[in-house]
């Protein structure tokens, strides 16, 4: 058992579902599973994981993401990272998800983790009803992350990435609370917004802080029309992320 992660590791393939069992029959070693977080929130990037288990692996522990506690989930990244073939994390920015829509840039974000991947996988499991813009043979799985472990794995991975980010950012940021709601849409979230407008980690096309981009952008026009320099904004603070 993990002196890391409180459940043993079992390599007799026990949760393995059958797609997964046809695709290590059939010559396909390397599957990587996929999946994202952030995609609802208001704020930040939409960040995917992708990863690669040995064949036959197990870890009883490790489910959807959302149905883990955030201790859990951090016991899990480390013992996913441990024996994981390949484990790599992708993201689109908020500029690029205004850009491209939510969707657009999931699969960008997606993307971006699988070309990272080393060893690279020879097939690809994806979280969803959509597929990716990558030459590898995939299949998508709705609610992969409760039926496939390689996806759980990445939902788990995904999530934590995008959690640290985020606790970075609410250090640039204090006034809107990024390390308690990870930039979702909460009561919280709301009232900052209403209160300090958005910042430039926020998604300007989102509803939520679509209505408080447009004020902003109106009053901004209403001081030129006067015939005043608009204000520049003091926060240029923008966290690294990939």
């Amino acid at each position: 058992m993990s002196t890391l992660f409180p459940f043993p590791v079992d390599v007799a393939g026990s949760r393995w579902l059958p797609v997964e069992q046809a695709l290590d029959s059939r010559g396909f070693g390397r599957v990587a599973g996929l999946d994202e977080a952030g995609r609802g929130c208001l704020a930040g990037p939409v960040v995917a994981a992708a990863v690669v288990l040995p064949p036959g692996t197990d870890l009883p522990g490790v489910q959807d993401s959302k149905k883990l506690t955030a201790r859990l989930r951090e016991a899990a990244y480390q013992e996913i990272q441990r024996i994981a073939v390949a484990m790599e994390v992708g993201s689109a920015s908020p500029e690029e998800i205004d850009a491209r829509n939510i969707l657009n840039a999931t699969r960008l974000a997606m993307a971006r983790a699988v070309e990272r991947l080393q060893p690279g996988p020879d097939f690809v499991l994806i979280d969803g009803n959509f597929s990716i813009p990558v030459l590898l043979p995939q299949r998508s799985i709705v609610k992969g992350d409760a039926r496939c472990l390689s996806i759980a794995a990445a939902s788990i991975v995904a999530k934590v990435t995008r959690d640290r980010w985020l606790k970075e950012a609410a250090v640039a940021y204090p006034e809107y609370g990024f390390e308690r709601h990870k930039g979702y849409g909460t009561r919280e979230h709301l009232a900052a917004l209403r209160r300090h407008g958005p910042c430039p980690l926020h998604r300007r096309t989102f509803r939520g802080v679509l209505p408080v981009a447009c004020g902003e952008h109106r009053a901004s026009r209403v001081t030129q029309d006067a015939g005043m320099a608009p204000g520049k904004s003091p926060r240029s603070r923008k966290p690294q992320h990939e």
